[in-house]
């Protein structure tokens, strides 16, 4: 089994012949899912996604793949494929497509339709290729097939990618519901002629690999909606994911059959679902729907809200409701659902919200006391199938945290596949397929990509770990006066804090303090402003710790006059 190392180097030359695969996000993490790769110069990426903040990461909006790594070949990009329409698999492409406008996007219909949606918010015109179940296209040297998978979302697909080097199975995020809502398999049969073809190199979707046995079916779901619905006694709140419409036409299937109306609440829901209802995936009965507008008309027991929020996200319709930040103000005789399974790492952010829906006497139905959703990824049960199926000469386990990548590799050795063809890489690190063996042969940059508002790129890790001290700690200024001849204070000093749990009057023991070091710095004969906010810093610094037992952010201003 090949693990990967952290004094890895960068890769030599790309071998004639040979297949290189880097990932740039998804593996190690769950979320900001991109593969290259490359053969004869040229490249081919699947998926383009991005990754989204956790409370550590304050301020910013999204996390970007680190595009260094191909930022001086964009024109060597054949194209990117996007296995399905989820925004940890397309929520990136507006950014790469930044650097060059005309990269081919490669897509199912859904999953394009939504990516152009998103993209016409950045004013970009993309160049489109729809592509199906079983068709067979080029891309330079890369021969791909694309494979109906099963997922939360419609129109996923998995793709096959034979070159010279070898073929290679990448399953993009998927399960295998045998009764699923759009009849649409996961095509193990294609998978099984692949496998009888001889895959050089599986890549599988990780997500679940801790979860033994097979994913409950989208199918008993609906009983339990429809057992919400009939004991709602006023308004019923849904939150889902903007891009899941197999639960929104559950959701709208039980409003008709108990006389509600629907109204879809927030940017992305409104937009997706419109995407949905006009390329014919989500049915909307005649007269059903209803303006956010009027639905102070509409008595509670007769209406539902579809809003997302469903992990905690401070910006959602359902934080800021929990907040009373909303003009949809929640009261004792609603019932919110909460349809969605928790990502890993926003558990916190989640029980947050549920506490202040709670607060304002709402009846909170969740994953944890009601069968209200399933998961959109295989379980071990699945992988092993899968596995077994496809007899992968060598395996590389993606679309996972640590836990579940090495879960994922340990049920590949258990089918059979050999150890030392089980790559367990992460982000940057470089995989060569060669004359049928996969090996880890060096690493790339591939870190994270701050977007804050319009700037992308820009944030770095030094500026977070400011804002999490100014947001733990608080901060002190000091602002002084000084001869710029001299050297000696002829102003201040003045010492606020904010945040800092310091009254302002406790600072006169701490303005003796900075007066005795300038004064014995202006003896010394030291007047460079630099080193003299260095000594006020330290001098502060020492005198919050001893008195406070805190470290909050110290800034001297030093004026010369």
């Amino acid at each position: 089994m090949s693990h990967p190392h952290p004094e890895l180097s960068d890769p030599p030359a790309p071998p004639k012949g040979g297949l290189r695969i880097v990932a740039l996000g998804g593996l190690g993490e769950i979320g900001r899912n991109m593969t290259v790769f490359e053969y004869g110069g040229r490249l081919l990426i699947v998926d383009c996604g991005v990754l989204f903040p956790e409370t550590e990461q304050p301020g910013v909006d999204l996390i970007l793949p680190d595009f260094e790594y191909i930022r001086d070949r964009l024109d060597d990009i054949e194209a990117v494929i996007v296995t399905h329409g989820h925004e940890d698999h397309i929520g990136a492409v507006p950014y790469l497509l930044r650097e060059r406008r005309d990269i081919p996007l490669v897509g199912s219909r859904l999953s394009l339709a939504l990516l152009e949606a998103k993209l016409t918010e950045h004013r970009i015109k993309p160049v489109t290729h729809v592509v199906a179940e079983g068709e067979r296209r080029a891309f330079g040297p890369f021969d791909c097939e694309f494979l109906a998978v099963n997922h939360s979302i419609p129109d996923a697909l998995a793709v096959a990618v034979r070159t010279p080097a070898g073929l290679v199975l990448h399953t993009g995020d998927f399960k295998m519901d045998q009764l699923p809502l759009d009849g649409r398999l996961t095509d193990l049969p294609g998978f099984a002629r692949l496998g009888a073809e001889g895959i050089d190199l599986l890549m599988s979707d990780s997500t679940n690999a801790e979860v033994p046995g097979f994913v409950t079916s989208e199918r008993n779901i609906g009983p339990v909606v429809d057992e919400v619905f009939r004991t709602a006694q006023g308004r019923l709140i849904v939150a889902c994911f903007a891009s899941h419409i197999h639960r929104v036409q559950q959701v709208l299937d039980a409003a008709v059959a108990n006389g509600r109306k629907v109204c879809f609440v927030g940017r992305s829901m409104v937009r997706n679902m419109g995407v949905a209802r006009e390329l014919g995936y989500l049915n909307v009965p005649e007269g059903i729907m209803v303006e956010q507008k009027v639905i102070d008309d509409i008595p509670g027991d007769r209406l539902v809200l579809v809003c997302t929020g469903s992990q905690g996200e401070p910006m959602s319709a359902l934080s800021r409701m929990a907040n009373r930040d909303h003009s949809i103000r929640i009261t004792g005789r609603d019932t919110v659902m909460l349809a969605s399974s928790l990502i890993p790492g926003n558990e916190n952010a989640v029980n947050r919200v549920i506490n202040g829906l709670t607060r304002w006497g709402a009846r909170i139905v969740h994953k944890g006391n009601a069968l209200v959703h399933v998961s959109g990824h295989a379980s071990a049960g699945e992988l092993l199938y899968v596995l077994n199926v496809t007899r992968p000469a060598n395996f590389m386990p993606i679309h996972g945290e640590w836990r579940h990548l090495r879960a994922h590799a340990k049920l590949a050795a258990l089918t059979g596949v050999p150890e030392d063809g089980i790559v367990i890489a992460e982000d940057g690190v470089v995989v060569d397929l060669v004359e049928g063996q996969a090996k880890i042969v060096g690493a790339v940059p591939a870190g994270y990509v701050y977007v804050d508002g319009l700037s992308v790129g820009e944030v770095t890790e030094t500026s977070l770990k400011d804002r999490r001290i100014l947001g733990e700690e608080g901060f002190v200024s000091i602002v002084i006066g000084l001869d710029s001849t001299s050297g000696k204070l002829v102003a201040g000093p003045e010492v606020h804090a904010r945040g800092a749990g310091i009254v302002n009057e406790d600072f006169d023991e701490v303005i003796a303090r900075i007066e005795d070091v300038l004064r014995d710095a202006a003896g010394d004969g030291v007047n460079d402003v630099h080193q003299i906010s260095q000594l006020i810093r330290r001098t502060v610094g020492k005198w919050v710790s001893e008195n406070y037992r805190r470290r909050p952010m110290i800034i001297p201003v030093v004026v010369e006059v």
